[in-house]
């Protein structure tokens, strides 16, 4: 297991740069070498590089799990097929829904997933048949965007500082792990941009401090 704090494109919201699997992680082919190889021995990952539009905020607008991958509707069939033509085994589609910030909006693993409140119920059911996992629409503390500012892995869970205890409470029953409160990069409630994480490791933005360090690697089983 990894721990890395660093920065990616010169940020340490490096959550908006990666979108990470236990197998893969997806990156823009601009990112450079050095943070390429940063990510794949931190997160033990293959990294895919993909060119859709040069756009270097792959973390902020596609959602990936072991059983698929959802994208922006920024994206089009195009791009669907640049990616199935790398013959990953997984699904691939373009979420229909104009929420398209989906690593914003979604939180994932391989089982389950939180999603913004604001998804229609056919939204919903695409995320559910693409990834492959039992779908939960709430809001945390109070935001909407859960995938920003929480973080879910196949072995640990952080909330958001703002978290409710009802809604703690509900989310540890929904995915079966027993959640903590945190921040990240020195206070942040956007702790979702400010970690990169899977069973193997976490690549944590730069800022963090020694307490948040703990508390996330701790809360993931990362210690």
């Amino acid at each position: 297991m990894t721990i890395t704090r660093c920065r990616i494109n010169g940020s340490t919201f490096v959550g908006a740069f990666v979108s990470s699997t236990e197998e893969y992680s997806f990156v823009s082919s601009s990112m450079d070498s050095e943070s390429i190889k940063l990510i794949e021995n931190t997160l033990h990952t293959k990294t895919i590089a993909l060119d859709l539009y040069d756009i270097s905020l792959l973390g902020i607008l596609i959602k990936a799990n072991k059983n698929g991958i959802l994208l922006s509707n920024l994206f089009d069939e195009n791009d669907v097929n640049k990616i199935k033509e790398l013959n990953l085994g997984i699904n691939v589609e373009i979420l229909k829904s104009n929420l398209n910030a989906l690593g914003n909006d979604i939180l994932a693993n391989d089982k389950f997933a939180i999603v913004n409140p604001e998804y229609s119920s056919e939204a919903v059911k695409q995320i559910r048949d693409v990834l492959g996992v039992e779908v939960l629409s709430m809001q945390i503390g109070e935001f909407k965007t859960v995938g920003a500012n929480n973080i879910l892995t196949n072995k640990g869970l952080l909330i958001n500082n703002n978290a409710t205890d009802e809604q703690m409470a509900k989310i540890n029953k929904f995915v079966g792990l027993n959640s903590t409160r945190t921040t990240a990069n020195v206070g942040s409630l956007a702790i979702g941009l400010s970690v990169v994480a899977n069973s193997k490791g976490a690549l944590i933005g730069e800022d963090t401090t020694g307490f948040e360090l703990a508390r996330i690697t701790q809360s993931l089983n990362l210690d």
